[in-house]
């Protein structure tokens, strides 16, 4: 069994990456859940062929390589160094375990890593199909801890599989969303300027629940057609990071200009009860084009 895993140090990243908004949540595009305990990281990714995921979707026997950008959090020894390491397991859709790698950076354990060269993690990694046999989809569960501390860094990675003919889902046109508030957003192959994002409690058709309010007032590079044909999901969770359940459908509305491809978009998400005002949730939004090529996907917590 081939399991390649290989420690990374760059020295230039992406102007366009943005910090992890809290100290647990989801990140929009590959829907990886993180928990930072004591580690934080400034973004985390995943590539196949030198190109960003822009889904979950990750075939059998094709190499791909998850990047944790500028991590922050562990310990300096007096030298400045730090001593990271990486646990790695592959769970099946039932949490059986397919494979594990107690430590993936086992090489620097002993020398640690100078501080200020510090400024990437990747790890290359391979859905083997032996292991996989016929599984629709895995959990991969990476834990990125500090041999000189407690301190750690969880992420949850659910990956579907696609079939042998299904193209890669995979991109370097992703661009970042302006939103109103905090929340994260990102689209691809779609010119986006800005989001409104808000909670929306006056809506009749289900008057118990409140719902998140994503306005798009301009999208270029699609169509109402298009739009209307594409795919719409969403996720709720807890403070927790444990998915609830929402039997309520989503709203939306699509105006624009059939002439110059001009699309106005509107989705209401429902989320929790009007009376819940207490808790936070983190709602996750995601349109795709029937294609998976054109995406629209948003993380906010309300």
């Amino acid at each position: 069994m081939r399991k390649t895993i290989c420690l990374c140090v760059a020295y230039l990243l992406s102007t366009t990456t943005f910090s992890f908004g809290q100290n647990n949540g989801i990140l929009p595009l590959t829907g990886i859940q993180y928990f930072n305990e004591g580690i934080s990281a400034k973004y985390a990714e995943v590539s196949i062929n030198g190109m960003n995921l822009i889904s979950n979707r990750i075939p059998a026997n094709k190499e791909f390589i998850i990047k944790l950008q500028l991590p922050a959090g562990f310990t300096a020894d007096a030298g400045k160094k730090v001593f990271p390491a990486v646990e790695v397991l592959f769970l099946s859709s039932k949490k059986q375990q397919l494979s594990a790698i107690p430590n993936a950076i086992k090489e620097a354990e002993k020398t640690g890593i100078t501080v200020n060269t510090f400024k990437e993690l990747s790890l290359k990694l391979t859905l083997q199909s032996q292991w996989l046999k016929n599984e629709p989809e895995c959990l991969i569960h990476i834990r990125y801890y500090d041999l000189k501390s407690k301190k750690q860094m969880r992420l949850q990675f659910r990956v579907s599989i696609p079939t042998a003919t299904e193209p890669l889902t995979i991109s370097n046109r992703s661009t970042y969303i302006k939103t109103s508030d905090e929340s994260l957003g990102l689209s691809n192959e779609l010119t986006i300027n800005k989001a409104t994002i808000l909670v929306d409690t006056s809506i009749r058709v289900a008057p118990k629940n409140a719902y998140l309010s994503i306005d798009i007032p301009e999208i270029t590079g699609t169509s109402m057609p298009e739009v209307l044909q594409g795919k719409n999901n969403f996720w709720v969770y807890d403070k927790y990071m444990n998915e609830i359940k929402i039997t309520d459908k989503l709203l939306k509305k699509i105006g624009g200009s059939m002439e110059d491809n001009l699309v106005k978009f509107t989705v209401k998400i429902p989320f929790r009860l009007k009376t819940d005002t207490k808790q936070m949730y983190t709602i996750r939004y995601r349109w795709e084009s029937a294609d998976r090529k054109k995406v629209i996907d948003i993380v906010a917590t309300k």
